[in-house]
């Protein structure tokens, strides 16, 4: 018998190729898509949670509470609250210290070679306390962890890195120079670590070289807190977290004394590192945005379903009789639905097969696109969502359909008596299009309010050019071989000024702190923040002096330059006033003069208001060299700094970046979000119009005879394409006023993140729908003019 069900759905599934066919693509397009945000929405979900004790992990942050009433975000804490915690706190199983490093120079010795290799490590290299190793999981290769970093000049290396700099080497006992000063040996190697960690590290070094590796570094002090520096524990119990962040206050009454009320500590979970934007903004994924991706695929795989549900009842007429024979020579309702979600099975089988392969050939580009490490395994995760997902289809796509078809009468069947709508209630699939239809809507204005914000970010004016500057960080701050760089990059016809500075204008980090105005008791309950750099600062990056005059050359501060956002600050409207007035900050004993006001310029992204700063020249601070070039020319130009660059520093890695590319990786998550949007607003449009094309083709099969008694009596083929089409534009017109406002709302949360956005112009709504109604037109239009150039005789006749 289930032998003869196959044979039969088969047989159907060929005779209606096109039905098939369309079916098929529609659920494979669906189900591609809800399968890439599941891998997408896991691999998120899945950060760090390879971790044993993941429940029990949690790192130590930092909330600044300023005098002004507002609070900073720092992920930091300091390293003698590590040992604190390990002896005194009951709650905390164990505690390490780690300190990332930014950049790192990495000398390796060849066997036969004279000349070491060196490599520029940005990130993935820490000083680390051994007890690291308690808290988070790696798989030992070589070494033993409870050793490997005890000793002084030691680092444990991943296998990938062991590879990089050794070869096919035995890592274990080669030696290192880490920064040209300190020679370190390799006591251990790890297997890589899982691509789904924010712990990320590939080359660990013991805490005791720190004395070595940076002289100055206060290992005692609890003031001492850089933004490098973390402390992750391991609690006894998960619910221990409320406890231990409950006695913070007393710690920081003890280390801090007054200044408890401003350096607060928190516990936060590791479950919920990876998605803190307010300590990580650039590239951090929001919870909101991970849901938001699984209903937008919940509903892309719905409105696959709803498409094979319109298109399985536009067949109800053409298979009426099969039912009606069927049931005359005995078949019962429950078998005739066991043939129908059968076929119905096939068609999901198919689709499914088609929908991995299609994930599995779009990974690559979509890895690459959005910088992810996703991979479609099968490991019991995917098979259960994939096992969910063709189960959910089979039910949702077939279910209704074979209910209908199967209740039919026979007698009515055969005699070709069943009514019009004997398809099912026709208002049902006018709501399913306008559900469809409301989710493409809200999709399109979000893919135009997205484009337009970015549109925003890259053309608003920053406060100075962004355009044809190159950045090279300085391995050594000495002034003589600073200014040799300079001077010498200065002669060349194609370098226009070269500043050297702390950072640019705009940068991830953002340093400052309290000051006060001469003659003043009291310090200002706000902070200011500080650009230190050099005397060409205005001229490499295009700065726009309003009044006074530049800093003057000096390797210690003696003048600033402010911006308005400080004149506004001081109440200050003429900028002129502003001159002369002293100040005092933290990196000079005594007040000093403003000397001049700058123009105001984004010292971060346009998530963040401009704070009052200021330019102030202190060389000890200088970590880079910003050189504007010409636009002719940029390779010859690029390797002029290479050849005076290898000149001065020839022990160290040349490095460069053009300030744009810096500036974009601000919007890392931005980015994102605008093309996972573009993406399945695409998919997304394409399945509405497989949806419309289904119901176009149920009317037309109900309204066949129609159309050949209006041909007939002389109508037009437009006014008949206009007469099939109306009823689909006012559920399309019904979708844009029921979306539009969701729309508005959704978007409007997404821009609160941004101190600096669009506004919302109501022609985006009315171009959104314009698309939709076009979209909606051209689908229509093709089934449309195809049932109006019928000959009129056998529309007659079908009926």
């Amino acid at each position: 018998m289930f032998q003869n069900y196959v044979k039969i759905a088969f047989r159907n599934l060929r005779s209606q190729r096109s039905y098939t066919l369309l079916n098929v693509v529609g659920l494979t397009v669906g189900m591609a898509g809800g399968l890439l945000i599941f891998l997408f929405v896991r691999y998120h979900l899945s950060t760090d949670r390879h971790h044993a004790k993941f429940d029990r992990i949690a790192r130590i942050v930092l909330d600044l509470h300023l005098d002004d009433g507002s609070i900073e975000y720092y992920p930091e804490a300091p390293l003698p609250m590590a040992k604190t915690l390990r002896m005194a706190y009951p709650q905390v199983e164990q505690a390490a210290f780690l300190k990332m490093n930014r950049d790192l120079t990495v000398q390796v010795n060849r066997p036969g070679q004279a000349e070491p290799r060196r490599f520029l490590e940005h990130k993935s290299t820490a000083i680390v306390e051994p007890e690291l190793f308690d808290i988070l999981d790696y798989r030992w290769l070589q070494g033993d962890p409870k050793t490997a970093l005890r000793l002084p000049n030691s680092v444990v290396l991943t296998e990938s890195w062991a590879k990089k700099y050794f070869g096919n080497r035995k890592a274990i006992g080669q030696t290192l120079t880490l920064n040209h000063l300190t020679t370190v040996n390799v006591t251990g190697v790890l297997a890589d670590p899982p691509k789904t960690t924010d712990v990320d590290i590939n080359l660990f070094i013991s805490l005791s070289t720190l004395k070595q590796f940076d002289p100055t570094y206060d290992q005692t002090s609890w003031y001492w807190i850089n933004s490098t520096d973390r402390i992750y524990v391991t609690l006894r119990k998960a619910q221990a977290a409320q406890s231990l962040d409950a006695a913070m206050p007393a710690l920081q009454k003890k280390q801090f004394g007054t200044m408890a009320n401003v350096y607060q500590f928190h516990v936060q979970q590791l479950a919920d590192v990876h998605f803190d934007t307010k300590r990580m903004p650039a590239g951090a994924i929001r919870p909101a945005l991970l849901w938001s991706l699984g209903l937008v695929g919940l509903f892309l795989v719905l409105m696959a379903c709803i498409n094979f549900v319109n298109l399985a009842t536009a067949q109800v007429l053409r298979r009426s009789k099969e039912v009606g024979i069927r049931k005359t020579l005995g078949s019962t309702r429950f078998q005739l639905i066991g043939q129908f979600l059968l076929e119905t099975f096939l068609i999901v089988y198919m689709a499914v097969v088609l929908a991995v392969l299609l994930t599995l050939l779009l990974l690559p580009l979509f890895n690459k696109w959005l910088g992810t490490y996703l991979s479609l395994s099968l490991d019991a995760q995917t098979i259960g969502f994939i096992a969910l997902l063709v189960s959910s289809v089979i039910l949702l796509a077939g279910g209704y359909p074979s209910v209908v078809l199967s209740g039919f009468s026979p007698w009515a069947a055969l005699k070709g008596k069943l009514a019009a709508g004997a398809g099912g209630r026709y208002s049902l699939r006018q709501g399913l299009i306008v559900l469809q239809f409301v989710v493409c809507q809200v999709l399109i204005v979000g893919a135009l309010v997205v484009a337009r914000q970015m549109q925003y970010i890259q053309q608003a004016g920053l406060g100075f050019r962004t355009d044809n500057v190159v950045i090279v960080n300085l391995p050594d701050n000495q002034k003589s071989l600073r200014e040799t760089l300079k001077n010498e990059l200065k002669q060349y016809a194609d370098i226009k000024a070269v500043s050297a500075s702390y950072r640019p204008p705009s940068a991830q980090i953002l340093n400052g702190g309290s000051f006060k105005i001469e003659g003043q008791a009291d310090w200002e309950k706000y902070p200011i923040r500080e650009r230190i750099a050099d005397s060409d600062y205005l001229e490499t990056y295009g700065l726009t002096l309003l009044a006074g005059r530049n800093i003057v050359p000096s390797d210690t501060i003696r003048e600033y330059l402010i911006n308005e956002a400080f004149l506004k600050k001081l109440n200050i409207r003429d900028p002129q006033r502003a001159i002369g007035v002293k100040i005092q900050y933290h990196l000079s004993p005594v007040p000093l003069p403003i000397v001049g006001v700058v123009k105001d310029f984004h010292m971060r992204s346009f998530h963040d208001k401009i704070e009052p700063g200021f330019i102030a020249s202190h060389s000890p601070f200088f970590k880079q060299v910003g050189i504007r070039v010409s636009s002719q020319n940029p390779a010859e130009t690029i390797q002029h700094i290479r050849a005076v660059w290898g000149k001065l520093y020839p022990n160290d890695v040349f490095e460069y970046s053009y300030l744009d590319d810096q500036l974009a990786t601000f919007y890392e998550t931005e980015t994102l979000v605008f093309r996972l949007v573009n993406v399945f607003t695409g998919i997304a449009i394409l399945i509405c119009c497989l949806g419309l094309y289904g119901l176009v083709s149920f009317i037309v099969t109900q309204r066949t005879k129609e159309i050949g008694v209006r041909k007939v009596l002389g109508a037009s083929v437009a006014s008949i394409v206009t007469l099939l089409s109306k009823d689909f534009m006012k559920l399309v017109l019904i979708a844009i006023l029921l979306a539009s406002p969701l729309a508005w709302w959704t978007m409007n949360q997404w821009l609160n993140d941004f101190a600096y956005k669009i506004q919302i112009d109501w022609w985006v709504f009315v171009l959104a729908g314009v698309l939709a109604v076009c979209v909606a037109l051209l689908t229509v239009s093709f089934q449309s003019i195809k049932a109006a150039l019928v000959n009129p005789v056998k529309s007659l006749r079908s009926e």
